[in-house]
């Protein structure tokens, strides 16, 4: 049977997977990556362990399936970079990862150049992205002179693996990664020069940007066993919207996980962003580069966990489907969980977890069922500003991560936004999103419609619930309201 290999790097491992035509996952391969803190704020990882973890991770996929891959995809953690010396490999100390905050100074220096590079780029200027961590390496670990710079090449993880995998005979990335760095206009989907002047990043050692769904080159068979030609690339988040089959405008994701990751696919039309959303590159059903809205809500599923690890009021996270089903209704009880600030579409650092309605009645059923709320109304909020800014229907939410396996939360959830939520069989949609990529151009699928009708999904649509629902809805947003307040209100 035809497969593809799904190589999903992540921040805390390697997640290998051999997906067949069907559908199936007929091999899996996991290794974890060590995490380095060199300083209060500062991450790193080994580029040379993420490469060899990634090949042990891949090669127990592959012997598990027992099968030949076709093709080999790639995902990502995005904007974590990379900086090697082309002659030997060699990486220039270790990458920098996404979460790394050692270039805050430096972003904040940039306040009058903030609306150009939101312009060209569709980002906020914020040291979450590559741009800032590679202007950083070029100046503390070379010194560089621009002799200096003709023997480099850099690029985020994608790029990294590409290089390894070719033994150095392709240097390229893709648009949805591109759009990550700060250094690419998403207008003329090129690498922009002004921003290249701006951070100091020679263009030169700028990796090629080739279509999500295409040719990367062949993995060498030294590597897993066999030539597997590389055909699929994304970044992490645009490969699970891919593999969720939001290649439509008016398609969206949301990954439930420790917070929630939104994306709304808007077509070839870029939207306006602002108010916490970001405008980024995804793909359409070729593999061609499309818009997309994206936005991150702070705490979802760990404002679960602070109810089991910090009150103590659970057990086990998979005791919530029962407590929210118990209560007829939330009686009033609303837990707006800006444990760490709130993000889109408030974007209030400042606010703090706030319970409002708490009467002698409330128990911890109720508590439960507010932070499952939470989520459900925190996602519509995100999901109708993405609609107003890019004019995008809003026709089914799919859904992934861990806490999708609550039944009642993904009804709530459809009940609140009035339109189906639909959750897939396998979860582990990145990987699936850059097995697809690769598995379209390999024609393991004649199409990206011929990939999703391979998989399962579990269809909630609105029901009974659906307008009262929607009427709770007031309710929330005067809750967010008093937390806002409350951040904004610094008088003694």
């Amino acid at each position: 049977m035809k497969c593809v290999l799904a190589i999903d790097q992540g921040t805390t491992g390697t997640t290998c997977l051999i997906i067949t035509a069907d559908g199936r996952v007929a091999g899996r391969g996991y290794r974890e990556i060590t995490q380095h803190f060199p300083e209060p704020g500062q991450v790193e990882h080994d580029a040379d362990e993420i490469f060899t973890r990634t090949l042990d991770a891949a090669r127990e996929a592959i012997a598990q399936s027992g099968l030949v891959p076709s093709a080999l995809g790639i995902t990502n953690q995005r904007e974590t970079v990379v900086l090697w010396n082309r002659a030997t490999g060699v990486p220039v100390g270790r990458a920098i990862v996404w979460q790394d905050r050692r270039t805050a100074a430096r972003c904040l220096a940039l306040a009058p150049q903030r609306e150009a590079i939101h312009d060209a780029t569709g980002l906020v200027t914020d040291p979450y992205f590559s741009a800032t961590k590679l202007e950083w390496m070029l100046e503390h670990r070379l010194g560089a002179s621009s002799g200096a710079h003709e023997q480099l090449a850099a690029g985020t993880i994608d790029s990294w693996l590409i290089w390894k995998l070719t033994n150095g005979a392709v240097h390229a990335t893709d648009p949805t990664n591109a759009s990550r760095t700060m250094l690419f206009d998403i207008n003329t989907r090129k690498w922009s020069a002004p921003l290249c002047t701006l951070f100091s990043v020679p263009e030169s050692i700028l990796p090629e940007v080739r279509r999500s769904s295409g040719s990367f080159g062949v993995a060498a068979a030294g590597h897993l066993g066999h030539e597997i030609p590389i055909l699929g690339v994304a970044g992490d988040q645009q490969a699970a919207l891919f593999g969720q089959g939001c290649w439509n405008a008016g398609a969206s994701k949301n990954t439930y996980g420790t917070g929630a990751f939104l994306l709304l696919n808007t077509g070839t039309k870029r939207p306006a962003g602002g108010g916490g959303m970001l405008t980024t590159i995804a793909c359409d059903a070729t593999g061609d580069p499309v818009y997309a809205l994206e936005a991150s809500i702070f705490i979802a599923g760990a404002a679960v966990q602070w109810l089991r690890d910090g009150l103590g009021i659970i057990g086990r996270a998979s005791e919530t489907e029962a407590m929210a089903r118990s209560l007829a209704s939330n009686d009033g009880v609303y837990f707006v969980p800006a444990l760490t600030g709130l993000g889109a579409p408030e974007w209030e650092p400042q606010a703090r977890g706030t319970i409002v309605g708490l009467t002698r009645g409330t128990t911890r059923e109720h508590l439960v069922r507010a932070a499952l709320e939470a989520m459900c109304f925190g996602t519509a909020d995100v999901l109708h500003a993405m609609r107003e800014a890019s004019g995008a229907a809003l026709d089914v939410l799919r859904v992934d991560g861990g806490a999708t396996d609550n039944g009642w939360l993904m009804q709530f959830q459809s009940d609140v936004l009035g339109v189906p939520v639909e959750r897939p069989d396998v979860i582990e949609t990145t990987a699936m999103g850059a097995g697809a990529l690769a598995g379209i151009a390999a024609g393991v699928w004649p199409s990206a419609a011929a990939f999703i009708e391979s998989r399962k999904y579990t269809r909630f649509v609105p029901g009974e619930g659906s307008r009262a629902a929607q009427a709770a809805t007031s309710g929330w947003h005067r809750a967010v309201r008093a937390a806002v307040r409350w951040a904004r209100d610094t008088e003694a």
